[in-house]
């Protein structure tokens, strides 16, 4: 237990431990809502070998596309390419472990990791490349694969408010995949706007119990627009 103040003071202390070959589940949908600052000292550190849970993978020079031109990804599971025109040529080199999971099921192998559940059946993916290998069995007349749920050594996720207890707060879209991914890290560390004192945040807004955060830091952030849509002067 890190005790009831979650609060680091440095991106070095925040993602101390972090060593090769270990498994990090991210929040983050496209570039909303990812934990860009963590993910950048995970740069900085060189750490390599790693398997990345995610969404998908930012794009080419932001987000988690800044861990591929260096080789700092070893496997990659998420549910799309999306705009990383380097992840999507490694994939299709070789270079890069993908597994391309349906999105609906990845993020339910990531809150049943963090809910203890080893595994699970959906239909989705039945009759299809998804299904092989897996095992199959009917429920009421209808075919269902069995999918494993997702656990990670360390979890990375972008909050917009907290107390110092480590209780978050998620704002609108952003929240996406954050919530998931907070409850199913070994080590669960939060980048967050702004941080207030224990009390200060109704019990009802609160959407991630502290329990499950480990550390916790306060940066400011870049925020950038996937893709911005502009439009005429008098259209």
């Amino acid at each position: 237990m890190s005790g009831f103040d979650k609060v680091v003071h440095s991106y070095e202390e925040a993602m101390s431990g972090l060593t090769d070959n270990m498994t990090i589940i991210a929040g983050g949908f496209g570039l909303c809502g990812i934990p860009e600052n963590l993910i950048s000292e995970i740069q900085r550190k060189g750490t390599r070998g790693l398997t990345l849970v995610s969404n998908n993978c930012g794009v080419d020079d932001f987000g988690l596309g800044l861990l591929l031109p260096n080789r700092q990804i070893k496997k990659i599971i998420a549910s799309y390419v999306g705009e990383n025109a380097e992840f999507e040529r490694q994939m299709m080199s070789g270079e890069l472990n993908v597994e391309l999971t349906p999105q609906g099921t990845l993020a339910e192998k990531i809150r049943a990791g963090g809910a203890g559940i080893p595994a699970f059946y959906t239909a989705t993916g039945v009759g299809t490349l998804v299904a092989e290998g897996k095992d199959e069995r009917q429920f009421k007349g209808r075919d269902y694969i069995l999918e494993e749920s997702i656990t990670g050594d360390f979890a990375i996720v972008k909050a917009w408010k907290a107390d110092r207890y480590g209780n978050l707060v998620f704002r609108k879209t952003a929240r996406n995949f954050n919530p998931l991914a907070a409850t199913a890290g070994k080590i669960t560390v939060v980048e967050v706007e702004e941080i207030v004192e224990p009390g200060q945040l109704d019990p009802d807004e609160i959407h991630t119990p502290g329990i499950y955060v480990n550390r916790l830091i306060q940066s400011s952030f870049e925020k950038r627009i996937e893709q911005r849509t502009t439009r005429l002067s008098g259209e």
